[in-house]
């Protein structure tokens, strides 16, 4: 599907990230504020805004990293610790593992943005109802639990929301966390 010409994120109610009386409520509260302040920082901007590269040293996009951070959804909760080995890895081609980051366009934007916000959700789904000690084995044989991954991608999308700030800045001005 392509974007229309008019099509502009849109906005995002972003809770207040506050803890909560568990263990996982605290790191499902934690990770939804960290995927709703990536979406909070494209909000309003256009898919040829999302999709541009306005930092000379770097490919990174706003739209890339929507790309990205949907794969690695994927990645880490459905196709690891679930064990969907059938799924395939979003974006991801044989001429381009990083097609994620260099792929993402403007006519794309609305799209990836849409398959962004359906592959939390089914991430959401899949994993209610799972302790945190469940476990898994990685592809490199390690035995890691549902805990680490939460945690992981907690630090994977606070590391890419910088990228998001400096990115979101040099478009538009735009500042804030």
């Amino acid at each position: 599907m392509a974007s229309s010409p008019a099509w502009t994120a849109p906005a995002v109610d972003r809770r207040e990230n506050v803890p909560f009386d568990t263990e996982r409520e605290s790191l499902d509260h934690f990770l939804d504020w960290q995927r709703e302040t990536l979406l909070w920082k494209c909000e309003g901007l256009t898919g040829g805004q999302l999709a541009s590269r306005p930092l000379p040293t770097t490919e990174l996009s706003l739209a890339g990293l929507i790309r990205h951070m949907a794969a690695v959804e994927r990645w880490w909760f459905r196709i690891h610790f679930l064990g969907e080995k059938s799924l395939a890895i979003l974006y991801e081609t044989e001429e381009d593992r990083d097609s994620d980051f260099h792929a993402a366009d403007a006519d794309s934007a609305e799209a990836d943005y849409a398959i962004y916000l359906e592959e939390v959700e089914q991430v959401r789904r899949a994993i209610a109802g799972h302790g945190l000690d469940e476990m898994f084995e990685s592809r490199r044989g390690r035995m890691l639990t549902l805990r680490w991954v939460c945690l992981h991608m907690i630090q994977e999308y606070a590391r890419h929301l910088g990228h998001a700030d400096l990115l979101r800045e040099a478009i538009d001005g735009a500042t804030g966390y």
